[in-house]
């Protein structure tokens, strides 16, 4: 890499450090989500801090059911509230569209307790079932 794509990591570190597919990526590029801070001579997409961070910031989102629009909406809306210039009003906007989602998240993850739990109590019953599963954890 030349000097002005130092710092710069190709999207295989990038994949390796988020978890996401090569095809995810992409595709939350083409979406407007991230963008790649630069690219090779040969086309290949560099991807700085700022980028990977982004993508680290997505990864929770998808399950927790938001949609490709949703999390655009609520990256915007992060990226305004802690923007200096943007004016008052577009800071309170944005955070409470943040709050709302912050509600949101809290209510999904109550949810999704409660389902972990339902099957924790069916595994431990198949467990209790199973001849084969006596003295296995």
């Amino acid at each position: 890499m030349t000097a002005e794509h130092e710092g710069l990591v190709h999207i295989g570190e990038v994949v390796e450090r988020t978890g996401l597919s090569h095809r995810t990526v992409r595709y939350y590029e083409e979406m407007g989500l991230v963008a790649p801070a630069g690219r090779t001579e040969g086309g290949f997409r560099l991807y700085d801090r700022a980028g990977i961070d982004r993508l680290l910031l997505i990864t929770p989102m998808k399950p927790l059911g938001f949609s490709i629009e949703e999390i655009g909406e609520l990256l915007a809306a992060l990226d305004t509230a802690t923007d200096p210039e943007a004016d008052l009003a577009s800071r309170k906007q944005a955070r409470e569209l943040l709050d709302d989602a912050h509600a949101g998240v809290q209510e999904r993850i109550r949810e999704l307790g409660a389902a972990l739990s339902r099957a924790e109590a069916f595994a431990e019953r198949l467990r209790q079932e199973s001849p084969t599963a006596v003295g296995t954890p």
